[in-house]
């Protein structure tokens, strides 16, 4: 335990060191709440020479300035500085400081080694839609795998989403069955980046949940905008929704997501399902007919089968209900084998009538009901 005072003297020097690479700053400490949600620093290499570039944002729109060395990075780097954060991760040539403020002083963490060479170009490509050094994986934790299914997971947001401008604002946006959120806080942290006034709620039947995740919004300083609620995904008390988030739901709970978005004629609907046990479980009951029989005799290809048949009933409900219906790849097989998303955007678009036989006939021939065919009106 070092004193807050000598650690954050520290993490000054290395922020004006000719070898920063790069440097974060985020969530609050206890008993303050900075002006700022996070900021962020690295070298950039200008026409006009080096300079230190400072990306702030204030929860609403982020903000950008190029610093040049020496009085002028100093005294804006004394500014944060005196801005209550919770941590700092800073990189340097040299290796990595963490630090992460507590009630009696700070947490220091220091790792050796060169840190990779910071990309100085002004116009270089995102690699990472929220970068591996962001203050919130500080908070929800960030290994490579984490890093990379929340990567997937916000490009698949971005794909569904227009561009900001043509947003409600403020934007509702729910997940249900939300569980330990860290997609609901990257989905935050992503939004109101590109300067997005979001409201979000994340709900979950467990009442431990929602006491764990408000907890974490508080280290966020992101609580006037991030809220949990405990109940079911049918029935928890949240009054509508422009976008609904329903990650990993399992079996039928997926349904009830759909069908609640359904109800609030959202948007936008990203869900991913997890396991499809309900189409599984009927079709062991009642096998079909004839040679179709033989995708369902073994147990393993039955479950397979089900996965597949099981979201394309989903999507096919979601267009009879007036909604553009696309099912990606949300992330590699290799992370994960429930990895299939469904992208709905509402357009009021009207079903035609072969595509409403098409799904009566499926339903027919395998002889089966969807739990999500008896949530949706007719």
């Amino acid at each position: 335990m070092a004193a807050l005072p000598e650690a954050l003297a520290e993490v000054r020097e290395l922020l004006l060191a000719p070898d920063l690479v790069r440097a974060t700053a985020g969530g609050q400490r206890r008993g303050g709440t900075p002006s700022l949600v996070s900021a962020t620093l690295r070298p950039v290499t200008l026409k006009a020479g080096q300079r230190v570039q400072l990306v702030t944002e204030d929860g609403q729109r982020p903000t950008t300035v190029n610093l040049a060395p020496g009085a002028e990075l100093a005294s804006r780097v004394d500014e944060l500085l005196d801005e209550p954060f919770g941590s700092w991760v800073v990189e340097t040539g040299r290796g990595t400081l963490r630090l992460q403020a507590t009630k009696k002083g700070a947490v220091l963490h220091r790792s050796a080694g060169a840190a990779p060479a910071a990309d100085t170009g002004h116009d270089r490509a995102k690699e990472h839609l929220i970068d591996p050094g962001d203050p919130l994986y500080a908070v929800i934790g960030g290994d490579a795998a984490k890093r990379r299914q929340v990567d997937a997971f916000l490009r698949a947001l971005d794909a569904t989403l227009p561009d900001p401008a043509q947003l409600p604002s403020p934007l509702h946006v729910v997940d249900l069955g939300c569980g330990n959120a860290y997609l609901t806080f990257a989905a935050y942290r992503y939004l109101s980046g590109r300067g997005v006034d979001v409201r979000l709620i994340g709900v979950d039947v467990r009442a431990d949940q929602r006491e764990r995740n408000t907890a974490l919004a508080e280290r966020l300083g992101w609580t006037e905008h991030v809220t949990f609620v405990a109940g079911t995904i049918a029935d928890a008390p949240v009054p509508a929704a422009d976008v609904v988030l329903a990650l990993h739901a399992c079996d039928t709970a997926t349904d009830d997501a759909l069908a609640r978005a359904l109800e609030w004629d959202a948007r936008w609907i990203l869900a991913a399902p997890c396991c499809h046990k309900d189409l599984s479980r009927q079709l062991r009951r009642q096998p079909p007919a004839g040679p179709a029989g033989l995708l369902t005799a073994y147990g393993i290809l039955r479950e397979r089968f089900a996965d597949v048949l099981t979201d394309t009933v989903r999507a096919a409900l979601l267009r009879e209900h007036g909604y553009t219906v696309e099912v990606v790849e949300f992330i590699d097989s290799a992370h994960t084998p429930r990895n299939a998303m469904i992208r709905a955007r509402r357009t009021g678009r009207t079903p035609t009538a072969e595509e409403s036989a098409e799904l009566a006939a499926l339903l027919a021939e395998w002889r089966i009901t969807p739990h999500l065919a008896t949530l949706l009106p007719t």
